[in-house]
């Protein structure tokens, strides 16, 4: 897959098919519209390409929405990687970029850079300035630039729509397995290991720090969690909160990974969530939390 993060040095790719879109999450609905993407341009022969914008436009125009993605950039970049595809285009979303009619982005990237010659989309796709591009303003120029629309019908599970939207909805409740079922694998958050105030070895769970990035964010509490790093994968329990007995102010991910005594900071781990187990909540006194704790990974072990 060749990844193009400079809009102005493409030169004029052979005629391609495309899908255009945030991807976030990269959930079974994405992965649906891909492969049909990838089917049409199998069939026709041409270039299988995927668009997507960078940082997510809605971050970009609410600077105060910090807490957002349901994957990071990068994993979002790896996640497609592993599919069929032939080139992505990054369009880095600033405000230039958010100045482009709607005519020009079908003019100038669709057209001219692209040769797009089949355009996949979700129903609620919207595009140029003020979002004042659609799924009409797109049909209304196909014979003008050559390209023909490709509305896929949304994903459903139980009769719900399956959307990002959706997701991160879960997530933030808790609902874990409901949010993973959805993914079509375990929601992951990748995070460099940070020295800590070691609380953690001191009452004899030690556990690995990982900042909260701007991942959305999950209800507030325990999980049992699967870890990976390039050298490992193990079970393990974490905790996403504030730790009130400590009377912490900064959001962190505390990782306790099972049967595991090694150095790991500085390094780069990644943490499924597969389990709730229950919410963060303040304990009177030390021995009181160690209690809580040990009763927590039995639940996790399970």
């Amino acid at each position: 897959m060749i990844v193009y993060n400079n809009l102005h040095k493409i030169k004029k790719i052979e005629e391609t098919v495309i899908a255009i879109g945030n991807f976030d999450g990269l959930h079974l609905g994405h992965l649906k519209v891909l492969k049909d993407a990838y089917t049409k341009a199998k069939t026709k022969k041409l270039k299988f390409g995927v668009v997507t914008f960078e940082p997510v436009p809605v971050m970009f125009f609410n600077k105060k929405i910090l807490n957002h993605r349901i994957n990071s950039f990068k994993q979002k970049i790896e996640g497609l990687k592993n599919l069929k595809i032939d080139f992505l285009l990054v369009i880095k979303f600033n405000k230039p970029f958010s100045n482009l009619s709607y005519n020009q982005f079908i003019e100038k990237i669709i057209y001219k850079k692209l040769n797009s010659k089949f355009i996949f989309i979700s129903k609620n796709f919207r595009f140029g300035k003020n979002r004042e591009g659609d799924i009409k303003k797109l049909k209304k120029n196909e014979k003008l630039f050559f390209y023909k629309t490709c509305v896929l019908k949304p994903l459903t599970k139980k009769n719900q729509v399956l959307s990002s939207t959706i997701i991160r909805s879960e997530i933030s409740k808790g609902n874990i397995l409901r949010a993973n079922k959805l993914l079509g694998r375990k929601w992951r958050v990748e995070g460099v290991v940070k020295r800590g105030k070691q609380i953690g070895r001191k009452i004899g769970f030690p556990t690995c720090n990982i900042v909260f990035k701007d991942y959305i964010l999950p209800k507030l509490g325990v999980y049992a969690v699967n870890v990976e790093t390039n050298n490992f994968r193990r079970k393990g329990i974490a905790n996403i909160g504030y730790r009130p007995t400590f009377k912490g102010k900064t959001l962190l991910l505390e990782v306790n990974i099972f049967d595991l005594k090694a150095n790991l900071y500085n390094k780069k781990l990644k943490v499924d969530f597969t389990k709730f187990i229950r919410p963060e909540r303040k304990f009177k006194n030390i021995d009181q939390l160690k209690i809580q704790i040990k009763r927590d990974i039995i639940k996790a072990k399970k």
